[in-house]
């Protein structure tokens, strides 16, 4: 089977989770490069990823790199790549571009370019004096980064982050790769209570219960790969049956509350979609009203913020009585992401640790709290 250079894209400040994702999964210490950690492998690994991998946004497969400093340097260097090879006659072909201190900046330009330069392969390639495109989607990315073009093919079609659980939305919604790495960011494990003040839609607890479980992420969709002409459906199946054996079957302390009755409804629904019942506990609360005797459990929360809420007064407020309500638990840990800015002082205490991410293009910071070590292996009651 043939080998590729793989590229398993994530949002800045995930690069480093995703780089221990894919460790695990065998892929051994691969370089990271501006949000890329690329490394060789087959379609089978490409399929992996796409299904396994839970802080990627989506996974490209590189085919060509070269020298642009003219729009002739792009287009010989596009037409020059052996399209025919990827795609059939019919390929309906969509290409994004991007631009980063180089010469040719005007993205719809390098677009147009390069549909044209494919096209021209393609036709002659196939015998052709027009193409129809009226096959099926394959989109392909031409990145600029200091004069160097960079071509890749997009295996993932709709990003990583829809996993095809969630189909009702809240205000402010967290990705479900972001969810996924502040939790596997956190001192959390599946030994340890994990709850969720302010749930939403359900992320925060669903991701981690998948974590707990071992369940891949991406079990229920498809992939832009699996239209591809060479695309072989028994690799897809071998990766699935693969990744549905790894499943565990463990006792999770998960709950997920929050004071809209609306959003709890959602929750409870994504939850089923993800066949996660008795896995997490939803329930209508306001986080004031929030007590536990359980120990060393980690709070993860996404809680509302200045985009969300009136006015910076409630804001204040708000995060204030966070800080209280967490003064109360004692042996717990506490993970917050915001974008607000003064979080800290509003809390009323500094963060242990802080760390900038970014949800879609707001800037954020993961703070976390952390209270004392379990003292033994088994969490106490």
């Amino acid at each position: 089977m043939e080998n590729f250079e793989i590229l398993a894209c994530s949002a800045a400040g995930v690069e480093a989770v995703t780089k221990r994702e894919l460790f695990k999964l065998g892929y051994g210490d691969a370089p990271a490069s501006f949000g890329r950690i690329s490394f060789k492998g087959t379609l089978k690994d490409v399929l992996r990823c796409n299904v396994n991998l839970r802080t990627a946004d989506r996974i490209l497969i590189k085919i060509a790199q070269f020298s642009a400093l003219t729009f002739d340097d792009l287009f010989e260097g596009v037409k020059a790549v052996c399209w025919k090879d990827f795609m059939s006659a019919d390929q309906r072909v969509v290409v994004a571009a991007k631009s980063v201190n180089s010469k040719l900046f005007a993205v719809s330009a390098i677009q147009s370019l390069a549909k044209k330069a494919i096209a021209e392969n393609l036709q002659k390639a196939f015998g052709l004096n027009r193409l129809s495109e009226s096959g099926s989607e394959m989109k392909v990315e031409v990145s600029l980064k200091d004069d160097v073009a960079t071509v890749c093919i997009d295996t993932s079609g709709a990003g990583l982050h829809k996993r095809g659980y969630r189909d009702l939305v809240g205000s402010a919604p967290l990705k479900e790769t972001l969810a996924a790495a502040i939790i596997m960011l956190s001192v959390w494990n599946p030994d340890r209570p994990f709850v969720d003040l302010f749930c939403g839609s359900g992320t925060l607890p669903i991701e981690a219960a998948m974590i707990g479980l071992n369940m891949a992420p991406s079990l229920n969709r498809d992939f832009a790969v699996c239209n591809w002409k060479f695309f072989d459906k028994k690799i897809f199946d071998e990766v699935r049956e693969e990744a549905l054996s790894k499943i565990c079957d463990r006792e999770l302390s998960i709950a997920g509350y929050d004071i809209d009755k609306s959003a709890v409804s959602q929750a409870m629904r994504h939850m089923r979609r993800c066949g996660l019942e008795g896995k997490i506990h939803f329930q209508q609360r306001d986080f004031k009203d929030f007590s536990s005797k359980k120990k060393y459990g980690v709070i993860i929360s996404n809680p509302p913020y200045g985009e969300r809420l009136c006015s910076q007064k409630e804001v204040r407020e708000l995060y204030s009585s966070l800080g209280k309500k967490f003064e109360e638990l004692d042996t717990w840990s506490m993970g917050i992401i915001t974008s607000y800015y003064d979080f800290e002082r509003a809390l009323g205490k500094k963060a242990d640790k802080n760390r900038k991410l970014f949800n879609s293009n707001l800037e954020c910071r993961f703070f976390q709290y952390l209270g004392p070590k379990p003292q033994q292996a088994k969490i106490q009651e």
